[in-house]
């Protein structure tokens, strides 16, 4: 398995704390099957100051070690990034990384305020050649007033990624009907972990995907 959305680089965001809590992450990684985790510390100017070389860095350093404590699991880089005006030309500089340098893209809105004019960013980052993934919209508390803007959003070719244990309930009934009703209507694309930790948020993918695969098929 590949998972698309995690927090595993050591002391960059709100993630993994030190070292040993991202090697404990990646083994339990490795004990659900999973061999490839994009590592997508937040970019938030103001809180989270990372910007693309620094993520790169940090990446290289970490599967080094990974390598040496004989972890087979591969890293590649990416971010979560929010929403910002120079949200394009960040991508276009390297400031802001897309997943494993392709063109898609997270994007993580607001988590209590729907942010204005949310369609039109959406737009200008694909007319600028990038796949936009908005993550964990089930999560978002204005997700029911904003449910429609969702809807158009994938219909106008823009991925949409749940959270595995958004389907599990570890965040709750609503995030649970939410994220329920966005895989029974088709507008899911990825299921990842968002993994920040080894306690309240674990690296388990497994259990989201079966959740996931009792309800839509496993293909």
């Amino acid at each position: 398995m590949i998972d698309l959305h995690s927090h595993i680089l050591p002391g960059l965001d709100d993630g993994a704390a030190d070292l040993s809590v991202s090697l404990e992450m990646a083994r339990e990684w490795v004990s659900d099957g999973v061999t490839t985790v994009a590592c997508t510390p937040h970019i938030l100017p103001g809180l989270y100051s990372n910007t693309g070389p620094g993520i790169r860095l940090a990446v290289q350093k970490l599967q080094r070690i990974l390598d040496c404590e004989d972890i087979a699991l591969r890293l590649v880089p990416g971010a979560d990034a929010h929403i910002v005006q120079d949200f394009v030309a960040g991508l276009r500089s390297g400031r802001i990384l897309s997943l494993a340098d392709t063109r898609y893209v997270l994007v993580e809105p607001p988590h209590h305020v729907a942010p204005p004019r949310m369609e039109e960013f959406f737009f200008n980052v694909m007319t600028a050649g990038y796949v936009p993934i908005l993550t964990h919209p089930e999560r978002l508390t204005w997700i029911r007033s904003g449910y429609q803007t969702i809807r158009r959003l994938v219909q106008a070719g823009s991925w949409m990624q749940i959270t595995a244990g958004s389907l599990t309930g570890a965040f709750g009934r609503n995030a649970q009907y939410w994220g329920e009703r966005l895989l029974d209507e088709g507008l899911v694309h990825i299921l990842a972990t968002d993994a920040h930790n080894m306690r309240a948020r674990p690296p388990i993918l497994s259990e989201g995907r079966d959740r996931a695969a009792r309800r839509v098929g496993a293909a």
